[in-house]
């Protein structure tokens, strides 16, 4: 059928319409129809038909670290005082790991979200609340040999597949699900209707788009990067569940012991992977975000997370990750370099899928 610019504008109205709040028409004016402004707040934080109101830009950044630090061990929570020195002594580390990086014309940190996070006060001693000693589950025997087995290929990658997804510009490290705090562009936008809740996220700019209307996930034939979420109300909690992941992903939880440079961990997740995100509106500029892992493929028991975001004025930026992608191509130049050297020298073999 045959789409005319003025069929799709009459259709982008449309959508407008449905995502844009309205209050309720009773034929009064606004003045006349004043209430408390308890009840005002209380109104404010709905939509028209009920539900709590999760829309706008929110900020998931943390200076909390997702596990404890083993020099808290048995503690829950520290003084701000421990946590400023905390947050002072992982500055440094961080500082010294890029002085040892290679230059390139800027400080590395230019990327990081520091800005935001020297403002938090880290109390908390990790992201996860469950284990209660705020330690991940140790990763199974298979999930072992698949984080080697990776971290051989990105080393000498024979193609763009044995690299990051994240590095093909394919699916954000830190976008999801679940959505864990990195280093940058740790926003997410949230859009809803009655039975249709979007979240879009900064990073590669995802846009998740989670049925609220009770139909089963998709035939546990079909895979996806981002795996199938479908949603649901309990209360005054979003939850949302998400299944059927393809076996390799970003969003898989081998990837969640740490943030993007930390290069203890894989992206080949376990199409095992079942994760329920929920969503709890605390105040006008609080979101209390959790997410349960469970992945027996990978984690010898489940874990679950805490992460409360900020609202801030955004905007969402569009991130161009495959505008200007050299590195793409100087990795696998530098791994066949090292191969040729190699070679010369009578050593390792060329490293072949």
């Amino acid at each position: 059928m045959h789409c005319t610019a003025d069929h799709r504008l009459t259709a982008l109205l449309a959508l407008a319409v449905l995502l844009v709040p309205v209050a309720p028409l009773n034929g009064q004016s606004s003045s006349s129809t004043a209430r408390p402004a308890s009840r005002d707040r209380a109104a404010a934080l709905r939509t028209p038909d009920g539900r709590p109101d999760l829309q706008g830009i929110w900020n998931f950044a943390s200076a909390t670290p997702m596990e404890r630090p083993t020099e808290m061990a048995g503690k829950d929570s520290v003084t701000e005082a421990e946590g400023a020195d905390f947050r002072q002594r992982q500055q440094k580390a961080q500082r010294d790991s890029e002085n040892r990086g290679a230059y390139t014309g800027y400080p590395r940190d230019v990327w990081f979200e520091d800005g935001i996070r020297k403002q938090m006060k880290v109390t908390r001693t990790s992201l996860l609340i469950d284990p209660p000693d705020g330690r991940l589950p140790p990763l199974t025997a298979d999930a072992q040999k698949r984080v080697a087995d990776a971290r051989a290929a990105t080393e000498q990658a024979v193609g763009p597949e044995d690299r990051w997804l994240s590095e093909r510009c394919m699916v954000g490290f830190n976008a999801g699900p679940p959505m864990v705090p990195s280093d940058y562009n740790n926003n997410v936008q949230i859009l809803q209707t009655p039975d249709h809740v979007v979240l879009h996220t900064e990073m590669i700019h995802n846009a998740r788009i989670v049925p609220l209307d009770g139909r089963p996930h998709i035939s546990s034939s079909m895979r996806q990067w981002m795996g199938d979420s479908r949603g649901r109300w309990e209360g005054d909690t979003l939850v949302v569940d998400t299944t059927n992941y393809v076996a390799r992903t970003d969003s898989g939880p081998a990837r969640f012991p740490g943030f993007m440079w930390r290069r203890n961990v894989s992206d080949k997740g376990s199409d095992r992977v079942h994760v329920i995100e929920r969503f709890m509106r605390l105040d006008k500029d609080t979101l209390r975000y959790e997410f349960t892992v469970d992945d027996p493929g990978t984690f010898t028991a489940p874990w679950t997370a805490r992460v409360d975001m900020s609202r801030t004025k955004g905007p969402i930026y569009e991130y161009a990750c495959h505008e200007g992608n050299y590195a793409m191509y100087g990795m696998l130049s530098s791994a066949r370099a090292v191969e040729g050297a190699a070679k010369e020298e009578g050593g390792a073999k060329t490293r072949s899928r």
